[in-house]
């Protein structure tokens, strides 16, 4: 793969289920005769199978991370923050994944950034209560995609770290 310069942020949507990831590159900042580009290197979804103990998925989710930050090496890590009002096993399970990926990020010394679904929503759709097919929809449009990333996991990792490159370029 080519190497592309400019800054790189990893977007990661956390769950212990599936664990969505965005790589992101805006253009070489250093090259003031066109505008910076935007490109989507890489999206996906990192799954865990139900029937794994919690500690064996959390050390997969772990490994799998650690993979994409060592192959992209980003300039940053945005995450989305956790935000549960119902189901608090949920919230924990979140938690836990979480904790892994702050922790492969900070092994490595990649900043953090974090958003809640509101500020993510608000940067790439212009509204705080867009829904998922909207957040596609933009992710496809913005990035110049040919189809909708899927699943809406990898849709939403997109736009957290296009959330945190458009907050970043914010005076």
């Amino acid at each position: 793969m080519k190497a592309i310069k400019g800054i790189t942020v990893v977007g990661i949507d956390p769950g212990l289920e599936r664990v969505g990831y965005g790589v992101l590159v805006r253009g070489d900042p250093g090259d003031t005769t066109s505008p910076p580009s935007l490109t989507a290197v890489t999206y996906g979804c990192i799954e865990t199978a139900s029937g794994q103990r919690r500690p064996e998925r959390i050390r997969e989710i772990y490994d799998a991370v650690s993979s994409v930050l060592d192959e992209h090496r980003p300039d940053w890590i945005a995450i989305e923050q956790v935000f549960f009002t119902r189901n608090i096993t949920s919230a924990i399970a979140v938690s836990e994944a979480r904790g892994v990926i702050l922790l492969a990020a900070e092994q490595r010394g990649i900043p953090i950034a974090e958003y809640t679904p509101n500020q993510i929503k608000q940067a790439v759709t212009g509204s705080g209560r867009a829904g998922k097919h909207q957040v596609q929809e933009m992710m496809r449009r913005l990035l110049r995609l040919d189809e909708i990333p899927r699943p809406d996991d990898a849709a939403d990792a997109l736009a957290i770290a296009l959330c945190h490159m458009n907050i970043q370029r914010s005076p």
